[in-house]
């Protein structure tokens, strides 16, 4: 009986949760203003929040309201009976995700500028549930990304197998395929449920005449007043904030689809690629036999470097149908000839180009400060090779840092390359426009622009501040990281940005605690600091297998807020964890 009760003790679990008392920094703000004493007022309150964390503005009012709030959720009272913070408040209030984000959550940059001043928040294959290959197509995964903030919806639109009526799917694959109208009608209603700003729909179109007429009713019939229709071909693209609750139409006009075939021509090519990066491999979502029967489809996948469409000409009259045609506010299309050719920016006309994640590295290698000038004025669509079977997506940075507006993601994939592209649009109140930084945008006295390969000087240096983490005992089975002890535990913090800017960091690991406390700073030079992202993943150390995710997060660094800040985490498809929060701290100097 004895030996029997020892076995069992051996393999008790050992799960009590501690509650780790604040950071020496938490105590040391909480003494230098409460002046000693026991207890912060408002107004004690009110100059940690202007001198530490930056809020210059912070009123008396604003910290009373979070004496307030702090009391109502710690202690539930509802009136509010004490005008003053613990030390234990005080630190419960610096880890609320509510009360102390580390960004802002307001729509703060100027929105009357041109459309080709933003980076816009871009969908590639928007209606696609899974892989790239044969899963359904829906209306499911649109909606989702809408409700996301995405700003671009993109369609491929082909003829049914009676050809009378318009399918949504992706062309020579297995996908199954969904009615363009039912697309339509929820873009309608979800296109402003996040953001007021405009959804531009872009048309993958390989439809006849008589069809794309049909797609012209369709359109006019769902959307009415909210399409945008300019009287003349634009010179200029119009705001965002002139475009509010519109719907913008994006498609090549139908006699340029033969004009482009021989640009396709002098341009397809295959490129070899690689997944890795200092984070490590991603992992793929097909089988090996999936990936395999891909390969084989390949050549019939939109491949090519620049233009992904596939179009069927055999049944494309000369004609074209003049209502369509009117409906198309941002003509996509390039002129004859190679890349050089396709990046001249011509007088009193506008276009949206489109082009492969490889041949975007081809112009940035050859014409680099061509296609910075090119996005000054047009817009630039960059979409993911066509061998992204599993909808994986590639680094976005090489498009930002040369101004292209639309960074085409598979927004149904998952992986880091998407969490970067989750945190660049958590700018700017997530309303999925975000202002290009103005050297993307300002011409030098000789008509110079900003060169994507110069070498620059440190700008700026952020200093981040790991503190501790919480939450994982709330939103994680007990036995999710191990089976015997608590988790360990790490957690990694680096910038993604220029070249020159982009490096990983590590905290050391805190082995068996649900709670670490890490108290580690590190220390970021930023030459381009307008396109940094702060990356923050936490993993679990795992001594014989590989170790265990266990949340995270990218943010601007443009909108980082200074001073101790409560970091939300999510999981690995970037949906927010209930309870899985750091306290970080974040210093620019």
């Amino acid at each position: 009986m004895g030996s029997t009760y020892r076995i069992c003790v051996c393999f008790t679990r050992r799960f009590r949760i501690t509650e780790p008392e604040p950071p020496p920094d938490v105590k040391e703000a909480f003494r230098n203003y409460s002046e000693g004493g026991a207890h912060m007022t408002a107004e004690n309150l009110r100059r940690f929040l202007a001198e530490v964390q930056g809020e210059a503005g912070a009123t008396i009012a604003d910290a009373e309201r979070i004496v307030e709030q702090v009391h109502h959720k710690r202690h539930h009272i509802a009136k509010f009976t004490r005008h003053t913070l613990t030390l234990d408040d005080f630190h419960q209030y610096l880890y609320s995700v509510d009360l102390n984000s580390p960004i802002g959550s307001q729509v703060h940059h100027d929105m009357s500028a041109p459309l080709s001043h933003y980076f816009i928040y871009t969908g590639h294959n928007s209606y696609l549930t899974g892989n790239q290959l044969s899963s359904d197509c829906s209306d499911v995964p649109i909606i989702k990304a809408l409700k996301r903030g995405v700003r671009v919806i993109e369609l491929d639109i082909w003829p049914n197998s009676a050809k009378d009526d318009v399918h949504v799917l992706h062309g020579r694959t297995l996908t199954t395929p969904v009615e363009l109208i039912k697309c339509f009608k929820s873009i309608k209603e979800h296109a402003f449920s996040t953001s007021p700003y405009p959804v531009i729909i872009t048309l993958e179109d390989h439809l006849t005449p008589d069809l794309q007429a049909k797609v012209a009713q369709m359109l006019t019939q769902t959307f009415g007043k909210m399409l945008f229709c300019p009287e003349s071909d634009l010179k200029e693209f119009p705001s965002p904030e002139d475009l509010k609750y519109r719907i913008i139409i994006s498609t090549k006009p139908p006699k340029e689809y033969l004009e482009a075939q021989s640009f396709k021509a002098n341009c397809s090519q295959k490129e070899k690629d690689s997944d890795e990066d200092v984070w490590g491999k991603e992992p793929s979502n097909l089988t090996a036999d999936q990936e395999n029967d891909a390969k084989g489809d390949c050549d019939k996948s939109d491949h090519n470097l620049v233009d992904e469409d596939i179009d069927d000409f055999d049944n494309l009259l000369p004609s074209e149908p003049p209502v369509y045609k009117r409906l198309i506010a941002i003509h996509a299309g390039k002129p004859k000839g190679g890349l050089k050719e396709a990046l001249k920016i011509e007088i009193d006309k506008i276009r949206r180009l489109s082009l492969s994640e490889q041949a975007l590295e081809k112009a940035a290698e050859a014409h680099g400060v061509d296609v910075v000038r090119f996005t000054q004025k047009n817009i630039l669509r960059v979409y993911p090779k066509g061998t992204r079977f599993n909808s994986s997506n590639y680094k976005p940075q090489i498009g930002w840092m040369h101004g292209a507006q639309m960074v085409a993601f598979n927004m149904q994939g998952y992986g880091r390359a998407l969490w970067l592209m989750h945190g660049m649009f958590r700018s700017n109140g997530a309303c999925g426009f975000v202002k290009k930084p103005d050297l993307l945008m300002s011409r030098g006295p000789h008509d110079e622009v900003f060169n994507p390969k110069a070498k620059l000087p440190v700008k700026k240096t952020l200093k981040v501040k790991v503190y501790m983490g919480d939450g994982w005992h709330l939103d994680f089975k007990q036995t999710h990281f191990d089976l015997y002890s608590p988790p360990d535990f790490y957690t990694r913090v680096g910038i993604a940005g220029v070249p020159a800017d982009e490096m990983m960091k590590k905290t050391k690991t805190i082995e068996d605690n649900w709670t670490p406390v890490w108290n580690e700073e590190f220390t970021f030079p930023l030459t381009v600091p307008e396109l940094a992202l702060l990356r923050i993943e936490v993993h679990e150390y795992d001594m014989s297998e590989k170790d265990d995710f266990a949340g995270q997060t990218c943010l601007p660094v443009s909108e980082l807020r200074e001073g101790i800040r409560a970091v939300p985490l999510c999981d690995h498809k970037g949906e927010k964890y209930n309870s899985v929060r750091l306290l970080m701290g974040f210093e620019f100097v």
